[in-house]
């Protein structure tokens, strides 16, 4: 048994994984750091939490681990310039909410609640005193972020929110037939409930030209490129000026697209600082 599938409630990663989590820790401490004269208090959400140390695999076909790097929580944890006033993980699996318990017993300090909640039906119920500001991490295995929670979000004009969409997990679910009925029902309502509706669909469109035979010909927008298009296009319609365009694809060992990494303002008196922090950081780090 290798060391990966003795414990069940470790999260894995890659460099692709410490790329998301340097750029979310950067954002974080300019966040705190621009906000620290500001009379109201800010708060940390991570909604996908996991245990606060990820465990970087390596070795032969990656079933090793091979190092221990500092987690979301762990990295919200140690932002002591302006900490955050609360910080909230939330996690699913218990096992992993024990490793929290243990992260809080550590950090006497700081105002951490756990949580042990799927992230959909904890953000769902939220409800704060939106004269707070503050972040939250969506960083979702694969499609478990529903669209009714990205509008939830939206509504609060609170938090600046990054999300993990996870182009690879989409791809994987569509038809190579190129004819989106096709897809299974399970699949088809999943990704209905990613995209808030049917818009998943326009991946397909018609081909003016017929087959010989006079068949309606369907071709596939050029994969992870439509997806993110489309989805993209819908945080535009749902967040307006609130949505920045420019994100950063996230890709694997052999170059291949996992997540594409997107932000969006909470606040829209925050929009101009908040997008010059966060594109110099996509950009340049």
């Amino acid at each position: 048994m290798t060391a990966l599938e003795q414990n069940r409630s470790t999260q894995f990663g890659g460099a692709w994984t410490l790329e998301k989590l340097d750029i979310l820790g950067k954002y974080l401490d300019a966040y705190t750091r621009v906000l620290k004269s500001k009379p109201f208090k800010l708060m940390y959400i991570d909604a996908f939490a996991g245990t606060g140390r990820i465990a970087l695999a390596g070795g032969e076909d990656d079933n090793e681990i091979q190092d221990f790097a500092s987690g979301s929580v762990e990295r919200a944890v140690k932002i002591d310039d302006k900490p955050f006033d609360k910080l909230i993980f939330v996690e699913k699996e218990p096992a992993r909410c024990a490793k929290l318990e243990q992260l809080r017993a550590a950090n006497p300090g700081r105002n951490i609640s756990i949580k042990n909640s799927e992230a959909n039906e904890f953000l769902s119920h939220l409800h704060e005193d939106w004269r707070w500001r503050g972040v939250l991490f969506l960083d979702p295995f694969a499609t478990e972020v529903e669209w009714s929670t990205i509008e939830r979000i939206a509504s609060f004009n609170a938090l600046d929110t990054w999300i993990l969409f996870p182009v690879s997990a989409i791809a994987r679910i569509l038809p190579r037939s190129k004819l989106p009925d096709d897809i299974s029902g399970r699949w088809s309502t999943r990704l209905t409930r990613v995209f808030g509706d049917q818009s998943w669909r326009e991946l397909y469109r018609e081909n003016p030209q017929r087959s010989l035979f006079g068949d309606v010909e369907h071709e596939r927008d050029s994969g992870v490129d439509g997806l993110l298009a489309i989805y993209k296009d819908k945080l535009g319609e749902l967040f307006g000026d609130r949505f920045l365009r420019e994100s950063r694809t996230l890709k694997n060992s052999r170059n291949s697209p996992l997540f594409e990494f997107l932000f969006c303002v909470g606040n829209p008196s925050g929009i101009g600082p908040a997008q010059r922090i966060a594109k110099y950081i996509l950009e340049h780090l």
